[in-house]
């Protein structure tokens, strides 16, 4: 890192660290404040565009402004502080120069700012559709193979981790990655029926790791799918880590049948009055244990899916992330070291959770020489593969782009049946994919094109 680097770095983490001492006292003019200053402090355009519209959500009294409020005053010192050190300083400020200026100009590469790590496929419970339910359950990686790695994602300038799985929570060992990474962030997709006051209170000391909890909506559908009791598991666990003062949030699987329940009043209410600050929609793709076309949402549902969330963005305190609707957002699609990757519990590092095929492991690779594959910079060539940023996913949306690079690359699957979204599932998802674009089409040059959003790469939406 240059000296300049050094010193804008020394000088921003100063900026920020006022900025964590302000935080229990809240207002309204300080969070705008706040936004000009780390609009200053990032160079990415794309980034710069969000916060601007950040900014102008909090001029309007938007709901994000209660959910910032909830934010810098119910997350115990320490969540609070790691969230701003660990992710908004380490990973969006420092990483990003890490990432875009010296490792560009030495390298000429992008190291992604995310890094998806599944330590374990072992899971306490047997969901239908589970995206992970073909691997096998009986390894993990090691340890010392999870430190590695995420020892080189820092060099890399990422500081951003998830955990899937698997259920995280069955290795007592990861506790240690979270104490001995302190300056990295950890965000965990867990069924959370394994947190307990204790575990929760642990979260609450080491500031740095925020649990998504996996949920099919109310009591009944959670319970169909995932087990007798399971909700009332999860609901308890929503209260201890509030209790604790840990940034937690929810993540749905939509599918055909829970569609209209996970996204309704009634429910993201009950997630508010939980205290989740965050709300994860992923849509069902037919991979992984016994995958089924007829779990999709319809096109139409899709379409009418994407529509609600804006309608509850703007009515709830609380984030909203879907995938796969909010291309829109990030320009297309972020995998295959674009934004991030996947490195399974076996350690073959796939272009996303959901995209089953790999050309490298990690334990025969570093993660520098796995990012700079031939197979990932092919995806990133493609990207996006639509001028239609409704239309983000090459596994959905645009089909025959997976199917071409697999051939190309001659990437293999990574359980056995991946290959089933390229091979049985080939005509079903691309008559899919034809449906979905009639209503993908028709609102991108209503709802983007002839009001200009359409900036290039990526946009944010008004």
């Amino acid at each position: 890192m240059s000296i300049v680097n050094r010193l804008v770095n020394s000088t921003q983490r100063r900026a920020l660290k006022g900025i964590v001492n302000r935080l229990p006292k809240f207002s309204l003019k300080n969070l705008i404040r706040i936004t000009y200053l780390a609009e200053l402090m990032t160079k990415n355009q794309d980034d710069k565009e969000i916060i601007r519209y950040m900014r102008g959500a909090f001029q309007k009294n938007h709901p994000t402004v209660q959910l910032a409020r909830d934010v810098m005053g119910r997350l115990s010192p320490n969540c609070r502080e790691r969230l701003v050190n660990n992710l908004m300083l380490n990973n969006l400020v420092i990483g990003n120069s890490l990432r875009e200026n010296d490792l560009y100009e030495q390298e000429g590469f992008i190291p992604p700012s995310l890094l998806v790590i599944s330590p374990t496929m072992r899971c306490n419970l047997k969901c239908y559709g589970c995206y992970a339910g073909e691997y096998a359950q009986d390894f993990g990686l090691a340890f010392e193979l999870i430190d590695q790695v995420i020892s080189e994602a820092k060099e890399l300038g990422i500081y951003f981790i998830t955990f899937s799985g698997g259920e995280v929570f069955t290795r007592k060992d990861i506790w240690g990655i979270y104490e001995k990474h302190r300056d990295v962030y950890f965000q965990l997709y867990t069924n959370g029926t394994l947190i307990d006051r204790e575990a929760a209170g642990r979260l609450g000391e080491l500031g740095n790791v925020a649990p998504m909890i996996s949920t099919e909506g109310m009591e009944k559908r959670t319970d169909e799918r995932r087990g007798p009791g399971a909700f009332k598991k999860i609901m308890y666990a929503m209260d201890y880590l509030a209790e604790a003062g840990v940034l937690f949030g929810a993540s749905c699987t939509e599918t055909r049948d829970n569609i209209n329940e996970i996204c309704s009043d009634e429910f993201v209410d009950m997630l508010v009055a939980k205290k989740a600050m965050v709300l994860w929609y992923f849509q069902y793709i037919p991979i992984g244990r016994t995958p089924a076309m007829e779990l999709m949402p319809t096109p139409k549902q899709r379409d009418e899916f994407r529509r609600r969330v804006r309608q509850l963005r703007n009515r709830a305190p609380i984030f909203i992330g879907d995938f796969w609707n909010d291309g829109y957002f990030v320009g297309g699609c972020i995998a295959g070291g674009r934004q991030y990757v996947h490195i399974n519990a076996n350690g073959d590092v796939e272009p996303c959770v959901f995209c089953h095929f790999a050309v490298d492991n990690i334990k025969e690779k570093s993660l520098r020489e796995a990012l700079r594959s031939d197979f990932f910079l092919a995806i990133q060539s493609r990207q996006p593969y639509s001028d239609n940023l409704l239309r983000p996913c090459m596994l959905v949306d645009c089909p025959w782009v997976l199917e071409e690079l697999v051939r190309e690359h001659g990437a293999r699957p990574t359980h056995p049946g991946a290959e089933s979204i390229i091979t049985e599932l080939r005509e079903p998802l691309r008559k899919y994919a034809e449906e979905y674009a009639r209503y993908a089409d028709a609102a991108w040059e209503k709802e983007y094109v002839a009001k200009g959003l359409v900036r290039g790469y990526a946009g944010v939406e008004s």
